[in-house]
């Protein structure tokens, strides 16, 4: 039970269930000592220095970069480890042909034999988080075990850590089991199982934050997402962002989209010039939590407090309120470092590398300066476009919901489906291709449904099936539509300039959830006809414009047997209103 403010309890009586756990743990792990953190300032403070003392952490200049901090992970754990992370259900179809798979018992034991002993001579560290506000209806808590101080400091960031965290678990009974430890951190001795029928998760053997940052993407999307369906709403890798048109109307839409989309770019959208009056808000860059409202609306929270971001090609010009926001209170992992002590990337713009992300005097033949996975973790409060609604309790309604990938040619610069049905398939079927820098081949094409392809906690096709249930909740559901940023001519260059002017295609979708815009109907949805389009001071021309508009309908004949044949995979389990609406627009186009 929740105690009043001015009461004083030791941490570990305020939940009997948590502490009975912490013990348990404790007897397998053999902790030097354990430490229950309450969130405090001075609590941060003192495991900065305690890192600091260990040359495992870096003060950066503290005129230019004030309060902010250099961390450097293992060469060897710098990102996810997706060929290492189990989804561990009773029936391996429940995890379905988009996960891997282990039985549970098997992946205990598998991991209880790694963790055995394992933080002898170190610190346990008991984190209680809560992901949401902490006043909310719709957040969830998680209590996160670790022997790392980086974790505990990264934590504190991105989520409602601490006392009052704990004093929800004890109120609500209720709490997600995460249990990490960086063991040796051998790539050979690196896993993360995720039990979703049990609400727990076991991370060992790496420090890296998709892996050991454990309310992130292991609860707030994988656990989350299981979660939600049992409980009738929606966890999602989505943006959630806030539009005020010059009239003073506001909307918030949410957006999935694959890496290397533009997802960030578009959470802390500036608006172009020649569009004056608007306003942008950012409530979330990464995850959102959808649930249906009692007013019949799709209403959603930020499950995060900060952002954990990718700091190569953040600068001034590609996203200003992102720079700005990371000159304060951030903590940067992996970046490199100029010889007057501030952090350094590929793609910021000015300065010059002088220490490279190993800690090695820097040399152009050693590769880029800062990883090409480097991060910085800030508080969401310091990002310019802030608004006070990612802390409402009750959410924001939604008035869109957005899927997008990358595509040379195929999909238009804008769609809205017919309906949440097709909605559901438009998000199923998301795919980006891929280029020559990065593969080898140009236009591989790689189907990311809803963007969770390594985030579903459990099978796709009952995913989606459960989409098909959260929309018929819906008395007022909001629109659906895809976006492609990415068209380009026979020369590869860009048709649409993106960033900033990306707004023009938001504005249309508002205007047609509001019913003022106009659209041509086409066999794969609706789209803008160039005159819909605010193009006022745009460097567009017609030819382009008309291109970015189009739907080829040999090309999309293609395309729709891809996507039945990508579907078919998950067998008999797939939705039948998924393949009635591929049938819908296979007929369409004829």
């Amino acid at each position: 039970m929740a105690t009043a403010p001015n009461t004083f309890i030791p941490l570990p009586e305020l939940s009997k269930e948590v502490a009975e756990w912490v013990g348990s743990v404790a007897q397998l792990t053999q902790p030097h000592r354990i430490h229950w953190c309450d969130g405090s300032a001075a609590e941060m403070a003192q495991l900065r220095n305690e890192l600091i003392a260990k040359q495992e952490l870096q003060p950066l200049n503290a005129e230019s970069f004030p309060d902010c901090y250099l961390a450097r992970s293992h060469p060897s754990d710098v990102a996810r480890v997706e060929h290492l992370t189990f989804i561990c259900t009773s029936k391996q179809e429940d995890a379905g042909p988009n996960n891997i798979w282990m039985a549970p018992a098997e992946a205990h034991q598998k991991m209880d034999a790694l963790f055995q002993g394992c933080m002898q001579g170190r610190t346990l560290y008991v984190v209680p988080y809560c992901m949401g506000p902490i006043d909310s209806p719709y957040s969830r808590c998680g209590v996160e075990i670790t022997d790392s101080a980086y974790v505990v400091i990264n934590m504190g960031i991105m989520t409602r850590m601490g006392r009052p965290a704990l004093e929800r678990i004890a109120a609500d009974r209720t709490f997600i089991k995460g249990l990490h430890s960086i063991g040796e951190l051998n790539p050979d001795r690196r896993f993360i199982m995720h039990f979703p029928e049990e609400l727990s998760i076991k991370s060992f053997g790496s420090g890296y934050g998709g892996n050991a940052l454990l309310g992130k993407k292991c609860h707030a999307l994988r656990i989350a997402s299981y979660q939600a369906r049992t409980e009738g709403w929606l966890a999602e890798h989505m943006l959630i962002v806030g539009l005020q048109n010059p009239q003073g109307e506001t909307h918030y839409v949410a957006c999935a989209f694959p890496s290397a989309c533009g997802k960030t770019n578009l959470a802390m959208l500036i608006p172009p010039d020649s569009m004056p009056g608007w306003k942008v808000f950012t409530v979330g860059d990464d995850i959102a939590w959808l649930h249906p409202g009692p007013d019949g609306r799709l209403w959603a929270i930020n499950p995060e407090s900060g952002y954990f971001g990718v700091a190569p090609g953040t600068s001034p010009k590609t996203n200003r309120n992102a720079y700005e926001m990371i000159r304060k209170d951030t903590l940067f992992t992996n970046v490199a470092r100029t010889a007057n002590n501030e952090p350094w990337w590929e793609g910021i713009g000015a300065g010059e590398p002088s220490i490279d992300w190993l800690g090695r005097p820097y040399e152009a033949k050693n590769g880029p300066a800062a990883h090409p996975n480097s991060r910085f973790t800030v508080s969401a409060v310091h990002n310019p476009a802030y608004t006070p609604e990612a802390e409402n309790p009750r959410g924001v309604p939604i008035s869109a919901l957005v899927f997008g990938g990358r595509r040379r040619e195929l999909a238009p610069l804008v769609y809205e489906a017919r309906s949440w049905a097709h909605g559901v398939l438009v998000g199923a079927s998301v795919a980006s291709e891929t280029t020559a820098a990065a593969t080898g081949a140009v236009g591989v094409v790689r189907r990311d449904p809803m963007a969770m392809k390594p985030f579903c906690g459990y099978n796709f096709a009952d995913y989606w099936q459960h989409w098909l249930n959260v929309g018929a909740k819906l008395k007022s559901p909001p629109k659906m539509f895809h976006v492609n940023w990415f068209r380009q001519n026979a020369d590869g260059k860009f048709l649409w300039p993106g960033f900033g002017d990306n707004l023009r295609v938001l504005s249309w979708m508002l205007d047609r959830c509001a019913g003022r815009a106009q659209a041509q109907d086409t066999a794969i949805g609706y789209l803008p006809r160039p005159q819909d389009l605010n193009t006022t001071g745009l460097d567009i021309s017609a030819e382009n414009l008309n291109e970015i508009l189009s739907v080829k309908s040999d090309a999309w004949r293609k395309e729709v047997a891809d996507i039945r044949s990508y579907l078919g995979e998950y067998g008999a389990r797939l939705p039948a209103a998924l393949l009635a609406e591929v049938d819908s627009v296979e007929k369409r186009l004829g």
